[in-house]
């Protein structure tokens, strides 16, 4: 059986989905409640690495500390960081990390494709 991880917000709905998805196909799912509890720096850059994205690109552009701590800043990648595991509703949920791979499970049914593979 797979062993995942989800970066989970339980107060996001969309994340709340996608770990409802998840834990139809595995039993041997590790939540990461990335809100509540502090993720390492060295953890959230495998996640990064694992999603092949950028920094900027995992940013919830909408919230309102996307607007006070980085809109209209030239900030880089490091400086995104730091302040994506200072305010952690920066980061777009849920992340799925299977095998070494990951994605963004937006929209949640995502889950079903990337974990079947």
């Amino acid at each position: 059986m797979k062993k995942i991880k989800v970066y989970h917000n339980n107060r996001c709905s969309k994340s709340r989905q996608a770990l409802a998805l998840v834990n139809t196909i595995s039993t041997d799912v590790e939540i990461i409640d990335y809100i509540n509890q502090r993720v390492e720096k060295k953890d959230f850059l495998q996640v990064i690495k694992a999603l092949e994205i950028s920094p900027n690109e995992l940013l919830r552009k909408g919230e309102s500390d996307y607007k006070v701590h980085i809109k209209g800043k030239n900030l880089n990648e490091e400086q995104i960081i730091d302040l994506m595991l200072e305010y952690p509703k920066l980061i777009e949920r849920p992340i799925v990390i299977c095998e070494g791979k990951a994605i963004v499970a937006r929209p949640p049914e995502l889950v079903n494709d990337f974990l079947k593979n």
